[in-house]
């Protein structure tokens, strides 16, 4: 089954540009320089699923004419890949039964806390985001394709990605354990964390995503969640042939 992949968004958590910066990443003429918070969405089957609503979803959503969402996989539960939860409400309205949100035992308190006027179902006002929370604890069918949570390592944090089919999506990284690196074998587009350059405590570096893109062969690898260090065009011209930055509103296909 045929499955296209719109980059939502690839920036780290403030965006780019970055509130206040004049650098010159930030004030770069080249669109592919913008980057809103990360996200992907995965088209197959004629469903819709997201990874992460990041609070940048609306503006996201309108760019690339959202119409209907059957799923989201979040893949950990800090602010710059949940706080678009609110913005679903519109395309909740749309679906029977509501949105279903899929997230491990590490998220689900977080989403609970942070939205808890959605969750506890008390506010009398109207207007909720009609969602329901699922708690992921292994692989899952998904619409008639196979979830594969991919644990990784975020800072001291385990967080997840996930592989469908010859995809994987994995950002927020310092580190991927053995037993992970096995599951992201034969693939043909791979996304890694790479936020910068210089070393970060809890993000990989271009050089080290690139060296994880050697080792695991994918096809075609994708970094994301940049930040303002890297310009598009000539971190690029720096990269092998099969590795690039993303950026949003990046269109590719890939197997099911």
């Amino acid at each position: 089954m045929k499955a296209q992949l719109t980059v939502l968004g690839s920036g780290t958590s403030m965006g780019v540009p970055t509130i206040g910066c004049d650098c010159r990443v930030c004030t770069s003429g080249d669109a592919r320089d913008r980057r809103t918070r990360p996200s992907v969405m995965l088209e197959y089957g004629g469903h819709v699923v997201l990874i992460d609503t990041t609070p940048d979803f609306r503006e996201q959503a309108i760019r690339e004419r959202i119409r209907r969402l059957d799923a989201v996989l979040y893949t950990h539960s800090h602010a710059d890949h949940i706080l678009g939860l609110d913005d679903l409400r519109p395309l909740s309205f749309r679906r029977d039964g509501g949105i279903p949100l899929y997230a491990h035992a590490h998220t689900i308190p977080t989403l609970k806390r942070m939205f808890q006027y959605v969750f506890e179902n008390d506010y009398k006002f109207g207007g909720i985001a009609k969602v329901a929370l699922q708690e992921i604890d292994g692989p899952f069918d998904l619409f008639g394709a196979r979830v594969q949570p991919i644990p990784i390592i975020h800072g001291e944090q385990e967080i997840h990605g996930y592989r469908l089919g010859s995809m994987a999506y994995l950002t927020d990284h310092s580190e991927i354990p053995a037993a992970s690196m096995e599951m992201l074998r034969g693939l043909d587009v791979l996304f890694l964390d790479a936020l910068r350059h210089r070393p970060h405590p809890t993000h990989s570096t271009v050089q080290n995503s690139v060296r994880l893109a050697e080792e695991l062969g994918a096809k075609r690898t994708f970094l994301t969640h940049i930040c303002h260090d890297l310009p598009h065009e000539e971190t690029n011209a720096t990269l092998p042939p099969n590795v690039r930055l993303a950026q949003d509103g990046l269109r590719l296909e890939f197997e099911i």
